[in-house]
């Protein structure tokens, strides 16, 4: 049995923590006096700098303490947290990816100017006015600890080093620290592994019990710890501990010397049962699975539906009652653990969303604009796939929105508007896919300069007649930009032919509406999932093909009769309305006989109904998607393949782009007549 590499499990969860602190980081940047924010980031400082040193990334650990030391004075309100503060530290985060990515690498000079900001806003913050005197601190009160700890015996093999949580205690106050051996055993008996010391802490600090806590905050759980206060006259009354069970009471004795004596003695071997069973439930609700191993359990389950397609097949032409009774028995399996694997696969697009706040707020600053991100949605669900390769488009979109869309606040106050600039970022599901909107409320997209830069580019020709989607659609040609200057944000034409080639790749859609004057709306339709849809099997000639069923709304059928009529309109009346249809034979030029009975399939595409004029409806069909082959890439009217039940291949259509096919064709007919 083959166990994770400890190093790797530290920068999984470092790179959460340094998500985290970003996160409230921001947070804090919106409300600056936010004392929970402040508690956040500093525990999550706090945190990183005891896990590094606790592997062995001993630069991260010391880089790490100065911004743990900066948010300590905002939390013991010696400094404001200021806008200059935050920013600091925003800074220093990318700073500590860069020291666990590489950390033998050549990193000083970066570190020594980070910190050298930092300790300026920090002055800044605690003296912003430097003609105005700085009220003395108040000289602080001392309590003196006594604390006795031992760690489990396979703390080391664990990756647990005893050094730095003394290395912690002594950075609290005066301290003195007594080892004890009494537990080494024998020479021959000894491990090289394990660890028999236990220790003895005298600690004199003007810091709250809480800080003692944050020190052993990892091995809380699994350790023994007993912990008394030795004199508790200047001890804070309103601090209280995770680690004691019960509050601290003062005793006085008539001793002859007068003075209070031990007011205080707790031990504890673990936690309290509701933090322990909070923390074991929390510990039991996620499991850390690599990606590559749901990528490899999700190709087993699309052979297994394929097996399973075939099994049906063969059961269904047998007479074999106990072999039919199996076959429905793997189907009804085989469906449920795909339908768990997808469940799997599916995360929320909040982690997605997450990455952008970070973005708009350096973008902000570079642009020296005031911007708002407002997201929406974020519980919306999309594989992990789509979410990954989604993430270089939506950061082009939000780059440009700020660049381009949202104009100065000197601007938006002469044009009567809010000198903060909004952005909306949403997501919500429809038909089988989800729409990313991403949305500004600037100045809109000027459609001359477009017209104009198209025209100088060779793009379209002098006056072309162009519907106004269509001359929204060219910013997304390759090297096409209207910025006047190059910056370092756009202006070289690749942001937005990137987001053209992603979605084009995910079998997705683009739709652009803007108003002069108002902003741009810029709608993403993706398909939810990657891997394996519920389909509906329809024949067209000899050919067969998949409808996604979630794209379905009814079938029909359709006579000789009403074919005829509808010959020259290519609609139909359904329930007192019209809905246009395509004849997939004469799309795909089949060059085949109609069968006497066609059928319709009514599909939904956003906001309009289309119906596909098929041979036959064959049924439900659990699709394996599998990707086209090179020399297919540019046939957009089909998403993929899939294998059937007896080996044949079937094609699936992509709605969207089979709706657009159609129309292109129905008007080249028109213009023809």
């Amino acid at each position: 049995m083959s166990f994770p590499d400890p190093i790797a499990v530290f920068r999984t969860e470092a790179a959460e923590l340094l998500e985290q602190i970003e996160t409230g980081l921001l947070d804090l940047n919106h409300d600056l006096a936010n004392k929970d924010q402040v508690d956040a980031v500093f525990r999550g400082l706090h945190t990183l700098k005891g896990s590094g040193a606790m592997f062995g990334f001993e630069a991260l650990a010391a880089f790490t303490h100065h911004c743990e030391s900066a948010f300590d004075q905002v939390r013991k309100g010696v400094v404001p947290a200021t806008h200059d503060l935050v920013s600091a530290v925003l800074n220093a985060t990318d700073h500590m990816r860069a020291l666990i990515e590489v950390p033998a690498g050549d990193h000083d000079a970066a570190s020594e100017h980070l910190l050298s900001t930092l300790r300026l806003a920090v002055e800044q913050a605690g003296n912003p006015d430097a003609g105005t005197p700085v009220k003395p601190a108040a000289e602080p009160r001392m309590t003196h600890y006594r604390l006795h700890f031992s760690l489990p015996r396979n703390a080391m093999a664990n990756g647990t080093n005893p050094l730095p949580l003394l290395d912690e205690l002594r950075e609290l106050g005066e301290c003195t620290v007594e080892v004890h051996k009494s537990c080494i055993p024998a020479l021959d008996d000894l491990s090289a592994g394990d660890l028999y010391l236990s220790w003895t802490v005298n600690l004199k600090t003007a810091q709250p019990r809480s800080a003692i806590d944050d020190v052993f905050i990892f091995v809380m759980d699994e350790m023994e710890l007993s912990l008394e206060i030795v004199d508790a006259r200047n001890e804070q009354a309103d601090e209280a501990s995770p680690v004691a069970e019960a509050a601290p009471t003062e005793a006085k004795s008539n001793n002859a010397s007068g003075t209070p004596v031990r007011a205080e003695s707790t031990a504890v071997t673990k936690a309290a049962p509701q933090q322990q069973d909070a923390k074991q439930a929390k510990s039991s609700e996620n499991v850390r699975v690599p990606a590559e191993r749901l990528d490899e359990l999700m190709d087993r389950v699309g052979e297994l539906v394929i097996a399973q397609s075939r099994l049906s097949q063969l059961a269904g032409s047998s007479g074999d009652l106990q072999l039919r009774a199996v076959s429905e028995d793997v189907e009804r399996l085989s469906g449920e653990l795909r339908d768990t694997m997808m469940v799997l696969r599916m995360v929320p697009v909040a982690q997605l969303f997450g990455r952008f706040r970070r973005l708009v707020h350096d973008l902000a600053i570079e642009t020296g604009k005031a911007i708002e991100l407002i997201t929406e949605g974020e519980t919306t669900e999309v594989d992990k796939s789509v979410v990954e390769r989604l993430a270089d488009p939506l950061v082009h979109l939000v780059r440009n929105s700020c660049d381009h869309g949202l104009e100065t606040p000197e601007e938006r106050r002469a044009a009567g508007k809010d000198p903060v600039g909004r952005i909306f970022l949403s997501a919500r599901q429809a038909a089988g896919e989800v729409i990313i909107t991403i949305k500004d409320d600037g100045r809109g997209i000027n459609r001359e300069r477009v017209r104009a830069k198209a025209e100088a580019s060779g793009i379209i020709a002098p006056n072309a007649v162009l519907a106004d989607q269509e001359l929204l659609q060219l910013i997304f040609q390759p090297g096409f930009s209207t910025a006047q200057q190059v910056t370092n944000l756009s202006g070289r034409g690749v942001g937005m032919d990137v987001v053209k080639r992603t979605i084009d790749a995910l079998r997705g859609s683009i739709d652009v509406t803007s108003h002069n004057g108002t902003g741009s709306e810029i709608s993403l339709a993706i398909p939810l999932t990657l891997a394996i849809i519920d389909g509906l099997l329809v024949r067209v000639g000899a050919g067969r093909y998949v409808i996604p069923l979630s794209a379905v709304e009814e079938c029909l059928e359709l006579s000789p009769e009403e074919d005829m009529r509808s010959r020259g309109r290519s609609f139909i009346s359904l329930r007192d309305s019209l809905v246009p249809f395509i004849r997939l034979r004469d799309l795909f030029n089949t060059n085949t006989t109609p069968d006497p009975f066609q059928k319709v399939v009514v599909i939904s595409t956003g906001s309009e109904r289309v119906g596909l004029v098929v041979d036959q409806i064959i049924g439900d069909h659990q699709t394996v998607i599998k990707s086209m082959s090179k020399l297919h890439h540019d046939v957009a009217t089909f998403s993929g393949a899939t294998i059937l039940g007896d080996g044949g291949v079937a094609l699936i259509l992509d709605v969207g782009h089979l709706v657009a096919a159609g129309q292109h064709q129905e008007a080249q007919l028109r213009a023809a007549g």
